[in-house]
Order: structure tokens, then C-alpha cells, then sequence
């Protein structure tokens, strides 16, 4: 017997932090019976689980993939405002696929997709801590005390910043490009931490995801991760 979130997970339907939101909307059913509560088990050989009336069950195969997110597109299954959604990409690919996590609209860069929710949810959890690399281009030059500010941690939404590691990449006359690694996930958050120490950010590219890396994959374009990733990831 399994928790039905973990179960859900487990058939690529979502994490199991938005399982459970499903679960509190009555969308899912055990054996003809809507479910609210979260501490049920299913027995994942016998019991049928419904998610909006369609039967779940565990996909045997797991897909694993890297995709350079251009900017314009929104890091969601769909869009109310009818916008571009990043799974726009992925109409015809052979299983549901879900972002691990999200990468603003206005920002570019390596995002993760994949039906394993259970290894998913590991990836967004907090306690896990795993950096994401940022390449920056913030407007006018930073001074070497907003390098050290900015690495030390800036107030963010009255919230101090974890320290990050913040490496500069290269000075010209109207703009400072500089690579920022945080293992936070607040909402904006590097744009946010540019602008405590008085910058805007111009551009902001996403060139790592723990041990993943963008490397030349072109904008728009996907890949399969490589076995070897695949391990690294899930030994985070």
C-alpha cells in the first residue's frame, strides 16, 4: 500500500505537492469513490484510481528530458491569458511530460521535463538545495561591493537571500554580465536580488540545473539526457 499522491507521481501525472492539490479538489476517485483525504493508500495492483475520470496507472517507461526555453513561452501545462506554453513543444510526443519547476516568461534557458513525478518532486523539494546556474546581463556596471552584496544575500520580499555564488563574466561600457548560482526557487528571484542592489536585469539565461547544463543545445530545441545525467540527478 502506497500514499495515492506518491501513486499519482508515480504514473506521471504530477508532483505529489499538485497531487495533493488535486486530491483537496475532489478530482480523484478510488474504486468509484471521490477522495479528499490525504492520508489514503491505494494498493497500486489492485485499486483503480481515476484523476477527472480517467483511469491512471504507472508508466513502465520514464523520459528524461533538457529543453532550451525561448522567451515567450510559459512554463505551464497551458495558459489561461492564451498564451505559449513550453508544452506547446510537446503535442506529439509519446507520454505527458511535466517542467520540472519554472523559468519566468521574460527568461531563457535550460529547463527539465519529465513523467517521473516521484523524481520530480525530490528535485523541487527545498531541503534538497540545488543549484541553479543564471547568466545575467543587468544594466550599467556593477561595483565589486555589489558582487560581494549580491553573494552574501540581498532582502528580497523582507526575506534575506541565501548566500550564492556570483562570479563575473565580463564588464562593458553600458551593461555587466555576470553568472549567479542560487539554490533557492523564489518567484523572480535573481531579477529580484538585481534590482536590492540598485540594477535591472536585461537578460537572464538559465545555464544549469544541479549537474545539468545547457551547453549548445539551440533555442527551442530539446534533448534526452544522457544515462550518466540521469544517475546524477537522482543521486542529488
Amino acid at each position: 500500500m502506497i500514499r495515492l499522491q506518491k501513486y499519482m507521481a508515480l504514473c506521471g501525472v504530477s508532483s505529489r505537492r499538485a497531487a495533493e492539490k488535486m486530491i483537496a479538489e475532489g478530482r480523484v476517485s478510488v474504486n468509484g469513490d471521490v477522495v479528499t483525504e490525504m492520508g489514503t493508500k491505494v494498493d497500486e495492483y489492485a485499486d483503480e484510481v481515476r484523476v477527472d475520470g480517467e483511469v491512471i496507472t504507472p508508466e513502465a517507461e520514464k523520459h528524461y528530458l533538457a529543453y532550451n526555453k525561448p522567451v515567450g513561452e510559459v512554463t505551464t501545462v497551458s495558459d489561461p491569458e492564451g498564451r505559449a506554453t513550453v508544452m506547446d513543444r510537446f503535442e506529439g510526443y509519446p507520454v505527458r511530460l511535466f517542467p520540472v519547476g519554472r523559468l519566468d516568461y521574460d527568461s531563457d534557458g535550460l529547463l527539465l521535463l519529465t513523467n517521473d513525478g516521484e523524481l520530480m518532486n525530490r528535485l523541487l523539494h527545498p531541503s534538497r538545495e540545488i543549484d541553479k546556474a543564471y547568466l545575467a546581463k543587468v544594466s550599467n556596471n556593477l561595483t565589486e561591493e555589489d558582487l560581494v552584496r549580491l553573494a552574501r544575500g540581498v532582502i528580497v520580499n523582507g526575506k534575506m537571500t541565501s548566500p550564492a555564488k556570483v562570479r563575473l563574466i565580463r564588464r562593458d561600457t553600458f551593461s555587466t554580465t555576470i553568472l549567479v548560482t542560487i539554490h533557492e526557487g523564489r518567484n523572480r528571484q535573481v531579477r529580484k536580488m538585481v534590482e536590492a542592489v540598485g540594477h535591472q536585469v536585461v537578460s537572464l539565461r538559465r545555464v544549469g540545473f544541479g549537474p545539468i547544463l545547457l551547453g549548445d543545445l539551440p533555442s527551442g530545441c530539446w534533448r534526452r539526457l544522457t544515462d550518466e545525467e540521469v544517475r546524477k540527478l537522482k543521486a542529488l
